[in-house]
């Protein structure tokens, strides 16, 4: 059993509705994340893989983000439906439109401070229409300038994820209509998702990435909305792996279902690995946040903290003790508390966040879900070998700024050797300094950084 704090991320949002509505979920129910590893090579002794450039990840994930819905004005409405006792929020007050001009005010910001992360956009925004085909009370002009505006200033530093299909009601994928059942056993965030196959949410989900694809907004991963397959997590995982392979033949998909704001850890989860001596290797990540919504809510109406993620000292908060451990600090948050209905509160803390991170911190690395993702992949699925000054690895993937220490009395430089082809190495004086094809010597250690080829590599030191 968890404490509330080590549940997983929106438990099913209103957990006391659940019992309503003969959801017959409980809190103490949640059960542990499954993590059916797959494959997994030796790893010799004396080879340890570090972060990349031997920095701590830092991410941030949006969840709730679409072109120019509002998912909080348009899908508290629909909860509220099925669970009328816990949804009181007055909705009409709430804007109808998060603009375009905030997401260039955001998107731009980010860039100019190196922040990354993941995006959502909602392929069927709480059933108010479809990107690929129209939103009623928006032109098609508007539409079209405003996936423009993520596939061009958002998808260079952010992964887009669909969040599902709708984030309200579940769609019936033969007739792209939503069931009829007003329920929580047909919301996508409750009971839909628990019983289905693998082939089922598969089907679902690749409904979903190919709406996004017809609007050239490639994926390769997927967030799940509120308790979406909470409890079918191998299903959840294998449709993951199957669908974003199906649909934008993803290497290595991943996708967003939890978060942790205990001491339990945050280490991405390596799942499913398959086939990694053959030419098609799989595996699917599970990343995982490690703050609660502390920027302005889901809904924008509740004030986040900074205080939360870092303190004013920049000793204390949730941040400093993630990256104490060199775990990725994934922030989590929702794109209309972000906006805060036009007054930006949610925005303004990040903003403070960020600062506060930088002053403390030189030792982080902004990076996307899915260079994170890659990363923790290559990292535990390749496989590495020692004999003597010579380090062999074999790499089912490829990554770039793959990290790697080992002891080494000789005072000679490393030779790196990928794919029968040589790479010329640069010497670096702090190890904060390493990038890719770089190296440092101390404490009678050799840290090397390069971009790590699929097949095989050889380093001797």
């Amino acid at each position: 059993m968890y404490s509330r704090k080590a549940i997983s991320r929106r438990d099913f949002l209103k957990i006391s509705a659940l019992a309503t509505a003969g959801a017959r979920v409980a809190l103490n129910a949640v059960p542990a994340v499954a993590q059916d590893k797959g494959e997994r090579p030796e790893q010799a002794e004396g080879v340890a893989v570090l972060n990349p450039c031997n920095r701590v990840p830092v991410s941030l994930i949006i969840d709730d983000s679409t072109c120019l819905v509002n998912m909080a004005h348009f899908g508290i409405p629909q909860f509220a439906e099925v669970f009328p006792d816990s949804y009181k929020q007055d909705w009409k007050k709430l804007p109808r439109e998060i603009p375009d001009s905030f997401v260039r005010k955001f998107g731009h910001w980010c860039r100019e401070h190196g922040v990354k992360g993941k995006y959502s956009i909602v392929p069927y925004p709480a059933c108010v229409g479809w990107l690929d085909r129209g939103l009623p009370g928006w032109s098609k002009k508007e539409l079209d300038e405003s996936i423009k505006l993520v596939r061009e200033l958002m998808m260079p530093d952010w992964d887009i994820h669909p969040e599902m299909v709708s984030h309200t009601r579940v769609i019936d994928t033969k007739t792209g209509r939503p069931y009829p059942e007003a329920s929580g056993r047909f919301m996508e965030n409750w009971g839909w998702s628990q019983d289905k196959s693998a082939d089922e949410l598969t089907d679902y989900m690749s409904y979903a990435l190919r709406i996004l694809k017809n609007v050239g907004l490639p994926c390769e991963g997927i967030t799940t909305p509120g308790g979406f397959g909470n409890r079918n997590r191998a299903n959840l995982a294998r449709a993951t792996l199957e669908s974003c392979r199906d649909v934008f033949g993803a290497e290595i998909p991943h996708y967003f279902r939890d978060l942790f704001t205990n001491d339990r850890s945050v280490a991405p989860l390596v799942q499913y690995a398959s086939g990694l001596k053959g030419e098609n290797p799989k595996c699917v990540v599970s990343i995982i946040g490690c703050t609660g919504d502390w920027l302005g809510g889901w809904d924008g109406l509740k004030p986040g903290s900074v205080d939360k993620h870092i303190t004013e000292d920049l000793a204390g908060g949730r941040l400093p003790e993630v990256i104490a451990k060199g775990e990725p600090a994934i922030i989590v948050c929702h794109w209309p508390g972000v906006y805060f209905n036009g007054e930006e509160i949610g925005f303004n803390i990040f903003k403070e966040v960020v600062r506060r991170l930088h002053a403390r911190y030189d030792n982080l690395l902004w990076m996307k879900q899915s260079e994170i993702a890659r990363y923790w992949a290559a990292k535990e699925l390749t496989q590495i070998e020692k004999q003597q000054g010579r380090i062999s690895l074999k790499a089912p993937f490829a990554t770039t700024r793959f990290t790697i220490q080992v002891r080494a009395a000789s005072q000679g430089f490393p030779k790196l050797t990928a794919n029968n082809r040589r790479v010329e190495l640069r010497q670096v004086k702090a190890i904060l300094k390493l990038e890719s094809q770089s190296w440092h010597r101390g404490d009678g250690n050799v840290t090397i950084c390069f971009d790590l080829p699929k097949g095989s590599s050889t380093i001797e030191v």
